[in-house]
C-alpha cells in the first residue's frame, strides 16, 4: 500500500520471500533515507508458493502489482538471495602480493566451496589486515552466489522492466538495516513464515549462521491440530496470546508453543555456546525480525530463558518517516526488515 505521496523517486529493496514480495521504496533527503512507500504481497498457499517461486513471469508480475498498488516511482532495485542459497566463509591469506589478490582468494575459496567455482558469482571483503610474525596477514569474508540463480534473478527483473542494480544476502540488509554500523557482537533471528535464519554478527560481518525449519505457519498449524481450531484461528491466538500463556497452569496453548519453539531455542543456545566457546567473546544481545517475531512476549520469554537482552528489531531506525505512521510501522518493521535493508544498500 503506498502511504506517502511524493514526486520524488528513490530506490526499491525487494525481498523475495518464501509467500510473496515485499518491497520498501527510499530516496534521499539530505544525508538521510526518507520513506517513500512500502507494499507487501503475502500469504500465498502452498500450491501457489511453488508455482510463482518457479515462474519467472508470475513473480515479475507479483512484483508490477505490488510496485503499483503502493504508488512507487522508482526503478532501481537491489533484491534479496535468499540466506539458504549463499554459501559464505572466512579465508587467511599471507603476504599476498595485492595486484594477486583476486587470484588468491578464487584458489582459497575453491578448497571450502561445495560446488565448482565456475557455477558461482563470487565476491569478497577485506575485514581485517595485521602484521603477524613480520607477515601480513589478510582475513577476508567470500560470498558466493549460484550463477543459475543469479541468472534467474536478472531474467525476472528485466521482464518486469526494472534495473537490477544489486543482489546481496539477506542476513547483510538485516544487518544494515537492524544494525547499522554498530560492531558489537549480536545475533539476529528471522523468524519467518517457514525457516528461521539465525546469525552471529560480529563487527558486521556474519561469523555463524544456522537457518532452521522451524516458522510461524509451523506453529499455527501444530496449535490448529491440537486446539481442534481453524488455521485462521490459529494465527490469530498466536498472536494474541502467544508466550504469554506459558506462565498459565495446565495451558494447552502454552505447553504447544514451547515445544514447539524447543528446537529453535536450543539451536540458539548451542551458536551462543559455540561462539564464545572460541575464546573471550560474548554475544551482546538477540535481535528478533520476521513476520512471526511480534508473537505476544517472545522477546521477554527467549531473554529470560536465554540470560540475555532480546528486542524486536527496528527496521525505520536509519529511516526518516512522519511521526504519526509510527504505530503503523512498528507493527509491520519485522516484515519489512530485509526490504528495508535493501534500499538502504544505497544510501551507505
Amino acid at each position: 500500500m503506498g502511504i506517502l505521496s511524493s514526486p520524488e523517486t528513490g530506490y526499491l529493496g525487494i525481498d523475495m520471500g518464501s509467500s510473496g514480495v515485499k518491497i520498501v521504496e527510499l530516496t534521499k533527503v539530505g544525508d538521510q533515507a526518507k520513506l517513500l512507500s512500502y507494499g507487501f504481497s503475502e500469504n500465498l498457499t502452498p500450491d501457489a508458493e511453488v508455482k510463482w517461486r518457479n515462474d519467472n513471469d508470475k513473480i515479475a508480475e507479483l512484483i508490477v502489482k505490488t510496485i503499483a498498488q503502493a504508488g512507487m516511482k522508482a526503478t532501481s532495485v537491489v533484491a534479496s538471495l535468499p540466506a539458504y542459497s549463499v554459501f559464505s566463509s572466512i579465508i587467511n591469506l599471507i603476504d599476498i602480493d595485492k595486484e594477486k589478490i583476486d587470484q588468491a582468494v578464487e584458489w582459497e575459496t575453491k578448497k571450502v566451496l561445495p560446488v565448482p567455482i565456475e557455477d558461482v558469482v563470487l565476491e569478497w571483503r577485506l575485514i581485517e589486515s595485521r602484521l603477524e610474525n613480520n607477515r601480513e596477514l589478510l582475513k577476508i569474508f567470500v560470498i558466493a552466489a549460484p550463477r543459475v540463480l543469479v541468472t534467474k534473478y536478472q531474467d525476472i527483473f528485466k521482464k518486469a522492466k526494472l534495473k537490477l542494480i544489486n543482489l546481496e544476502s539477506e542476513t547483510f540488509s538485516l544487518i544494515r538495516a537492524l544494525m547499522g554500523r554498530d560492531k558489537t557482537t549480536i545475533m539476529i533471528a528471522e523468524f519467518g513464515a517457514t525457516t528461521t535464519n539465525v546469525s552471529i554478527i560480529e563487527r558486521g560481518i556474519p561469523f555463524l549462521n544456522r537457518s532452521i525449519e522451524i516458522g510461524g505457519d509451523n506453529l499455527s498449524k501444530i496449535l490448529a491440530q491440537k486446539m481442534s481450531i481453524s488455521l485462521e484461528e490459529a494465527e490469530q491466538l498466536k498472536f494474541d496470546l502467544g508466550i504469554s500463556a506459558i506462565d498459565s497452569a495446565d495451558s494447552q496453548i502454552s505447553e504447544t508453543i514451547q515445544e514447539s519453539l524447543s528446537p529453535l531455542v536450543n539451536e540458539i543456545k548451542y551458536l551462543i555456546g559455540l561462539y564464545q566457546g572460541r575464546g573471550d567473546k560474548k554475544v551482546e544481545k538477540l535481535i528478533l525480525t520476521g513476520g512471526s517475531a511480534l508473537i505476544s512476549n517472545l522477546a521477554n520469554y527467549l531473554s529470560r530463558i536465554l540470560n540475555m537482552n532480546v528486542i524486536v528489531g527496528d527496521s525505520w531506525s536509519h529511516i526518516s518517516y512522519p511521526l504519526e505512521l509510527k504505530p503503523l510501522l512498528t507493527e509491520i518493521s519485522p516484515r519489512l526488515s530485509v526490504a528495508a535493508g535493501l534500499a538502504l544498500d544505497r544510501f551507505e
